[in-house]
């Protein structure tokens, strides 16, 4: 099966910071939610924002991501806010060039290389949204990652190549003066839902719904949400699919190196499957991927709230 790839410039033509033009001016921070919609000025005013302390709904590929500075109070105002456990270990995420930084390559596992990582990530975000879990990098701090396998790791969620959330991503970091953001899901914990899952937003309105109301926060919409969607046909509306490359796994009667998918998220198992054959790797599901995320349905609520 070959999944066909979306046209995108190689890793060292990413400079998503050099791509952000400055802004004619930057609009005011605001103690109170506002909404902005995908364009120049209302970037750099969400990125203003962030810096400021906002938490940021952020279009995101085909759906939203809430978006942070990655302090520890800020990520644990954002569990707060969320309803999680305020400790809770959070994602970050960063435009396509600076992603490389945040992991340790000499932390790789036998049969993995820094190039042979970086054509996988190179692969799936080529296609959009999507999440990879390796050995953190030295700067990550602990609130931004976790030991598993006897492995410090850092998560990444990235909303792929050709996302027009990249220049704002770039401009926060810049605003911030940090390498990377806090990202978790848009959406109410199941902590405080009190459901098995619970969705994770892909309509603005919807997301205005949840978080609207809170002091601080700034909703940066799609310019047109279904454009956005069709720009991803093979990945559904809801939080990246994961992928590790901590461990390899090795399957008997087979060769190839197996990355482990730790959840099976927006893009299909069988695409990722796909694109990890053309690469030379086998695939191995992990303990909570055997059960595909939900995809939030409007139509039995706008909100969980």
């Amino acid at each position: 099966m070959s999944v066909e790839r979306q046209e995108r410039p190689p890793w060292l033509a990413q400079l998503a910071l050099a791509q952000v033009r400055p802004a004619a001016t930057l609009l005011p921070f605001s103690p109170r939610a506002r909404r902005l919609v995908e364009h120049r000025g209302d970037v750099a005013g969400a990125a203003q924002a962030l810096a400021a302390g906002s938490v940021v709904g952020t279009a995101f590929a085909n759906m939203y991501a809430l978006v942070s500075r990655p302090d520890v109070d800020t990520v644990r105002g954002v569990n707060v806010l969320k309803g999680r456990p305020a400790s809770q270990v959070g994602s970050i995420t960063a435009p396509p060039s600076a992603i490389p930084g945040l992991w340790d390559f000499d932390q790789l596992p036998a049969g993995l290389t820094r190039s042979s990582v970086l054509e996988v990530v190179d692969a799936f975000l080529g296609l959009g949204p999507f999440g990879f879990l390796g050995p953190a990098a030295e700067h990550i701090p602990a609130h931004l990652s976790f030991v598993d396998a006897g492995v410090r790791t850092a998560q990444v969620i990235a909303p792929g190549y050709t996302c027009p959330s990249n220049p704002f991503l770039g401009r926060a970091l810049q605003a911030c003066g940090t390498d990377f953001l806090y990202v978790t899901s848009a959406n109410r914990s199941r902590h405080a839902t009190g459901a098995d899952d619970s969705p994770a937003h892909w309509r603005a309105d919807g997301l205005a719904a949840e978080f609207g109301d809170r002091p601080g926060f700034t909703l940066l919409e799609h310019r047109d949400e279904e454009v956005a969607r069709r720009r991803y046909p093979r990945h559904q509306p809801m939080s990246t699919s994961v992928l590790s490359f901590h461990q390899v796994c090795f399957v008997p009667g087979d060769r190839r190196p197996h990355l482990t998918l730790e959840r099976h998220g927006s893009l299909p198992l069988a695409d990722v499957r796909a694109v990890l054959a053309e690469l030379g790797f086998g695939l191995v599901l992990g303990r909570k991927a055997g059960r595909r995320l939900a995809l939030r349905d409007y139509s039995v609520r706008l909100s969980d709230r």
